[in-house]
């Protein structure tokens, strides 16, 4: 696939790595050349130094003949990722993704304008992290979730205590326990140990720090929480560390919600906005919330939850840290630098946001066929969670998932086939038009796409 990206910031250039490593011709337009040279540092990609917006540097840069054109230029208004998007549609790209900043934009009326202008999808990055978080309090016993069909179908992750009764025990000795009922409501598809992904066989151990990926019916939830030790207890109040968009965003959310929330933020000015955007509802205090004194001084064990989103990595981490040793029982910190989250996982923060894997899994879906409904990827793992559904005809659909020679690194998890969702096993077999969730590493995802053809 010909796919040029406007923009060599965080974003932009964690997209053409990505992009790249799938076997895609990649070339990055930037104005700034030091961006482009530490891009090229680690990427095999092509590089175009110009105006993004000029209509010289895109035809230059090959964007009449690209498959996919995705604008997401950093330290810009979001008119420059909008204007680019919509000269490259009209220069010839077949699709065209834009990045935004103005949440209004997102509005069905609104989405619908641009989509009629040819821009198949806005994205913002912030807004999609705050609903995220959103989620992950709402199944605060895991460290992340993922519904299908407005939930009939959930994946979940847990990790492993020390005391959780599946520790030394086997996939085996795990699935005999489980009634004939269990067995159809919920499975174990995937294993995250020391930065390796397992799908797992009978004989497999689970082991202490395990990130364990199930799928489960919505009627089995409660008892799939159950067999890994952990309880589902509603969030009634959260504070929040930074002052940001996004915690602007999730402070709304949440507020509508009837959730208590208070955030910390060390500049004044920005206190002064949020208080002038939230309900008064919203408590603002102006603070350090990375200094343990005024966590305290807060109040922090009277709340349930604890988000840092500082534009500081490590901060955040620390703070989480830090809440948690003050008797907070759910953190979650934003962790852009990738390499830091499975270290952020490790010292005991139970979730991390970071938006830019949130983007990638929606862009990826853009590189794969139209049956492939959306893509996720997870922290924890490299592999992807994705939604497909099943053509007419199509290989997935030639017999029993047993007998069709599925990749063996990726997993059949559950099927949605009109109103009823069920756990695929052995015996399934994929009917036309069923929606099919499943779970596969990165070097399977060009073949499981031709099975859905």
């Amino acid at each position: 696939m010909n796919i040029v990206i406007e923009g060599a910031g965080e974003v932009g250039s964690h997209l053409a790595k990505m992009l790249r490593a799938e076997s895609n011709a990649v070339t990055v337009i930037d104005n700034d050349a030091q961006r482009l040279a530490s891009l090229s540092a680690y990427t095999d990609v092509e590089t175009f130094e110009g105006n993004p917006s000029a209509i010289e540097t895109l035809r230059a840069a090959g964007v009449p003949t690209a498959d996919l054109f995705i604008a997401v230029y950093p330290f810009a208004t979001q008119e420059v990722n909008i204007v680019g998007a919509l000269l490259a549609k009209q220069l010839g790209a077949a699709k065209v993704i834009a990045r935004i900043n103005d949440e209004s934009y997102l509005s069905p009326e609104n989405k619908l304008i641009f989509k009629e202008l040819g821009i198949e999808l806005m994205f913002y990055p912030e807004k999609s992290a705050a609903d995220e978080i959103v989620s992950f309090l709402k199944h605060n016993s895991t460290a992340e979730t993922m519904d299908f069909a407005r939930g009939k179908l959930q994946i979940a992750v847990f990790k492993l205590d020390e005391d959780s009764p599946m520790v030394d025990l086997k996939l085996g000795d795990f699935i005999r326990m489980l009634t004939p009922e269990e067995l159809l409501q919920f499975r174990v598809i995937a294993i995250s140990r020391e930065e390796k992904t397992i799908i797992p066989k009978l004989d497999t151990k689970f082991h202490y720090g395990d990130l364990v990926f199930t799928i489960s019916k919505r009627e089995g939830i409660e008892s799939l929480y159950k067999c890994f030790g952990k309880t589902n207890t509603a969030v009634s109040s959260v504070i929040i560390l930074g002052g940001n968009d996004m915690s602007s965003m999730l402070a709304k959310t949440l507020d509508h919600q009837g959730v208590r929330v208070k955030i910390i933020e060390k500049d004044k000015e920005r206190c002064i906005a949020l208080s002038e955007r939230l309900s008064s509802d919203v408590l603002i205090v102006n603070g350090d919330g990375r200094d343990p004194d005024v966590l305290s001084e807060e109040g922090i064990n009277e709340y349930d939850a604890f988000v840092a989103l500082t534009e500081n990595d490590e901060a955040n981490v620390l703070a989480c840290v830090v809440a948690k040793k003050l008797g907070i029982g759910r953190t979650v910190a934003e962790v852009e630098n990738i390499d830091y989250m499975r270290l952020a996982e490790e010292m005991g923060v139970d979730t991390v946001i970071n938006k830019k894997l949130i983007t990638a899994g929606r862009i990826f879906k853009f590189t794969l066929s139209g049956k492939a409904r959306f893509v996720r990827y997870m922290n924890g793992t490299n592999a992807e969670v994705m939604e497909y559904t099943a053509a007419p005809g199509s290989q997935i659909t030639k017999g029993a998932l047993r007998d069709i020679n599925f990749p063996q690194n990726a997993i059949i998890a559950g099927v949605i086939r009109g109103s009823e969702a069920f756990i695929a096993v052995g015996d399934t077999v994929i009917e036309p038009y069923d929606r099919v969730a499943l779970f596969a590493m990165p070097d399977s995802i060009k073949l499981i796409d031709k099975f859905f053809r």
